[in-house]
């Protein structure tokens, strides 16, 4: 089982941008599918966007037409660029290796966005 580094979220207003980037600290993801998640203050865990292995992609209808899932497997890394955020967008988002459903039981500490005004 390798690590899963999340990294570049942060505090923004509402309609601001970010790009959060998920790192692998070895291996590749090769063609492996990869997925983005995020949990809310009380609520859930929930499936925000995933990728494939052929770069297809699925996203939240909460989400679709904002946020952008990626991969760079060169780079052993995925990233979900997030436009327009809303408030509602605030969670803790996490990565892990599956397309829609987590391969490892393991989350990492993932990274925290705050989307307010």
């Amino acid at each position: 089982q390798v690590q899963l580094v999340e990294s570049g979220g942060g505090s923004v207003q509402p309609g601001g941008s970010l790009r959060l980037s998920c790192a692998a600290s070895e291996n590749s993801f090769g063609d492996k599918g990869m997925s983005w998640y995020r949990q809310a203050p009380g609520k859930e865990r929930e499936l925000v966007a995933a990728i494939s292995g052929d770069s297809r992609t699925g996203y939240a209808n909460s989400v679709r037409g904002r946020f952008t899932i990626s991969r760079d497997n060169a780079k052993n890394t995925i990233y979900l660029q997030m436009n327009s955020l809303k408030p509602e967008d605030t969670a803790v988002y996490y990565c892990n290796y599956g397309f829609g459903s987590p391969v490892f039981n393991s989350w990492g500490q993932g990274t925290q966005v705050t989307v307010s005004s």
